[in-house]
């Protein structure tokens, strides 16, 4: 039983060790706070970063990882603070609306999400993309608000990160990596 528990510790370890950028951004978020602003808490996250982020980092590396998620988190937020923008001065919105701040760590997550959609062997990639652009588009139609622009241009833009994704076939063998002291690609 404790070989089992100090294996799955190593294993632990070593995924949070090769995803190096994944795991200082979810804890520089953990000191802040700002991650769960609209009373989510801190756990949701470190599941979602684990399930979406730290994949998509072990795939593409390091730099092309945080590449995606900075043009996603960038590019959603000025979309939408844009768009919000245009609806106070076009009388739509109410100008205190205009004094919101965007923090955007939600929309990293939904461009990483995006991207991954690359990563889907087929058949299933198609399936995968679809329903991200689903779940992302419908609150859109719904009943839209500046986040929910945020979201789905966050969307866009990790799917027009495809070419950073070219030459990533799989990803490293992390118990190999971990044994040899050698780094995942960045």
């Amino acid at each position: 039983m404790r070989r089992h528990l100090r294996k799955a510790a190593h294993t632990t370890w070593v995924w949070i060790r090769t995803a190096p950028g994944t795991y200082l951004w979810l804890a520089a978020l953990l000191v802040t706070g700002a991650s769960w602003t609209d009373g989510g808490g801190p756990l949701p996250y470190a599941v979602l970063y684990t399930v979406f982020h730290a994949p998509a980092e072990h795939w593409l590396g390091t730099r092309r990882w945080l590449a995606t998620a900075a043009a996603a988190l960038v590019g959603a937020t000025l979309s939408s603070e844009g768009a919000l923008s245009w609806a106070v001065h076009q009388g739509h919105a109410h100008e205190a609306a205009g004094d919101s701040l965007a923090i955007g760590v939600s929309y990293a997550l939904a461009g990483v999400v995006a991207v991954l959609t690359y990563r889907i062997a087929p058949p299933w990639r198609l399936p995968y993309g679809g329903a991200v652009v689903i779940l992302y588009g419908v609150p859109l139609i719904a009943g839209p608000d500046f986040t929910d622009i945020g979201h789905f241009t966050a969307v866009l833009i990790g799917l027009a990160c495809y070419p950073l994704t070219r030459g990533r076939t799989r990803t490293p063998d992390l118990d190999t990596s971990a044994k040899r002291g050698v780094r995942t690609p960045s």
